[in-house]
């Protein structure tokens, strides 16, 4: 798969200094860590969960986040669906299909993040 909108989270972690590491987490599917400048990732996921996942966590990162309360979580997800998903492709998926899962395929995020994107246009 391409990289939809040409964002790449895990070349955006790398030039910020941001370790991925792989464990099971209990709780939720990442996890941004300030003090260890590190980002924990659930193993397994499908890539453009993983992908998804990742943005939000980078949000979280750059926003200077060091807790979460839904309003910073809500932050996150913006962040994420602005930077992981090109207006000009959605536009054009969403002439092609009239549903909202194949736009979210195409476009290479989760259907929450398209969800959060329409909402925020």
């Amino acid at each position: 798969m391409t990289k939809p909108g040409g964002y790449d989270p895990f070349e955006h972690a790398e030039r910020l200094g941001i370790q991925i590491v792989y464990r099971r987490l209990t709780t939720s599917n990442g996890l941004w860590v300030p003090d260890l400048h590190a980002i924990f990732l659930q193993p397994r996921m499908r890539a453009v969960h993983e992908r998804s996942v990742l943005a939000h966590e980078l949000g979280h990162a750059c926003l200077g986040h060091r807790h979460s309360t839904p309003k910073l979580e809500r932050q996150a997800d913006h962040f994420a669906a602005r930077h992981l998903i090109d207006p000009q492709h959605l536009d054009y998926v969403r002439r092609t299909s009239s549903d909202p899962n194949v736009w979210a395929n195409e476009v290479g995020v989760t259907l929450n993040l398209l969800e959060v994107f329409l909402k925020s246009a």
